[in-house]
């Protein structure tokens, strides 16, 4: 791919963030990837079939008229699923790079004999519920530790070390982050390491692999050996949960969750958001998953994405030997770019690769030119449902309990209507979601509510101004 390809790739990425909204662009195109663009069509990827279609359904038309706003010629977006696994070297794990999702060859060919690697029983138990694909270079020992994700670690350690018969300290063991902040690195360590020399059956599925799988034994009617199989493992590890659609799907889901944690089994799941914030999910599942050991791995902070491009840098030293990043550029990138882990190892490999093929040594300047797209401006605060309602509540001295109560008092109920107002402005959450979360109210309240807020803001000075302050409280 060019740079002017590059470019042009990035505008269209950030039209379509302003066009579908942050949280949107999080959940479904964060990870599409741009393969080639012909004269009248565009070649995108994702990683998963359950991507593909929703995007083809929902937001096809989104995608090609953004690509025409760059290139109006374009007629046509060809929606790929790539590969998910990279051809990995026999290396030492402190090597691994740390993109699993876009493993694939520079051809696009998938990687043959992969899960040779796995031991006998990964791939038996993968064999037979049809397991996700595990990178070998996804271990322990290539995870880059820092403040904001040490104790994520340590529990999915824990998890990992832990072996048949023994007690569970906590069930299940959920993980939540944004994007590509070691979420899957995470989940497929503890599945590598909890099939290594142990006798436990570790399995890893992502959440689309679970629907498939299960909706393949209700055709073939095979579904009572799916759940017997499904709950014959020791550890159970799903990732992705955010993506688990479906009444019947999520309810064998819920039905497989409990089975396994009553019978004292270890399960580990990984979603984008808090189980409170899965909308899709019955209150039974949310409140089993909120139940265990729910924890947030925050964004990187820059000593760990330096930390991390060193260990990229290392990595890519093993089989390029000349291959040098000076500390200057090291740290340049460590500042720059903020997002995500998966940003960084781009940047690595775009260094690696112009350092290779101009057969140029990495600089500054060339660093500040090649990945110039991948510097994000400052995205703002994600404020939740349960931080309005705490800083409301400390504002108007109520508790959170009273504003999720039926009580209809004075002091209680403009709180209440403003805490509703401010979910519904700063909050991407539909009504019936912002009403349950306030004690289980009708959306038609919380519309109300809106609605009087919005007309006493327009005429009452005071009210607006601590509204205003209110939400200066949030976004900060």
């Amino acid at each position: 791919m060019t740079n002017m390809e590059q470019d042009r790739w990035s505008r269209v990425k950030g039209r379509l963030r302003t066009s579908v909204g942050e949280d949107v662009y999080t959940s479904w195109f964060a990870r599409m990837d741009l393969e080639s663009v012909e004269q009248e069509s565009v070649r995108l990827s994702v990683p998963t079939r359950f991507l593909k279609s929703w995007i083809q359904a929902h937001y096809a038309e989104r995608v090609l008229t953004c690509w025409q706003a760059e290139m109006p010629q374009v007629h046509r977006i060809d929606l790929t699923v790539r590969t998910a696994m990279r051809c990995a070297p026999p290396v030492k794990e402190a090597q691994a790079p740390l993109d699993a999702r876009r493993a694939e060859r520079a051809d696009g060919r998938p990687v043959p004999e992969l899960r040779a690697v796995a031991t006998a029983p990964v791939s038996a138990s993968h064999d037979a519920l049809g397991g996700s694909p595990l990178d070998p270079r996804l271990t322990f020992g290539s995870f880059v530790i820092g403040r904001s994700n040490t104790l994520a670690h340590a529990a999915a350690r824990q998890v990992a070390e832990g072996r048949r018969g023994d007690a569970v300290m906590f069930n299940p063991l959920y993980i939540h982050a944004g994007v590509g902040l070691g979420k899957t690195h995470l989940l497929q360590a503890v599945t590598w390491a909890g099939n290594s020399g142990s006798e436990r059956k570790v399995l890893y599925l992502t959440a689309e692999k679970f629907m498939y799988g299960f909706v393949a034994a209700l055709k073939t009617q095979t579904a009572l050996a799916f759940k017997e199989a499904l709950r014959g493992i020791d550890v159970l590890v799903i990732d992705d949960l955010q993506f688990l659609q479906g009444k019947s799907t999520q309810a064998e889901f819920c039905h497989t969750l409990n089975a396994l944690i009553d019978a004292g089994r270890q399960v580990v799941i990984a979603a984008d958001r808090p189980p409170s914030d899965l909308e899709s999910l019955d209150d039974r599942v949310r409140s089993r998953l909120a139940g265990g050991l729910v924890v947030e791995m925050g964004s990187l902070g820059e000593e760990l994405r330096l930390g991390i491009l060193k260990s990229r840098v290392a990595a890519a030293r093993a089989h390029h030997a000349s291959f040098d990043v000076p500390e200057p550029v090291l740290d340049y990138l460590a500042r720059a770019i903020t997002h995500n882990g998966r940003d960084l190892e781009g940047a690595i490999n775009r260094l690696l690769a112009h350092s290779k093929l101009n057969a140029q040594p990495v600089t500054l300047e060339m660093a500040e030119r090649e990945v110039r797209d991948l510097i994000r401006p400052q995205e703002p605060k994600r404020i939740k449902i349960e931080d309005i309602q705490r800083v409301v509540a400390r504002q108007y001295n109520v508790s959170r309990s009273d504003l999720l109560s039926s009580r209809r008092t004075a002091n209680v109920v403009r709180p209440r209507q403003v805490a509703m107002y401010l979910a519904k402005t700063l909050t991407l959450r539909s009504l019936p979601e912002i009403g349950r979360r306030f004690g289980g109210r009708d959306h038609t309240t919380v519309l109300h509510a809106v609605r009087k807020i919005e007309a006493l803001v327009a005429k009452d000075t005071a009210l607006s101004e601590e509204v205003e302050s209110l939400k200066r409280q949030l976004q900060e």
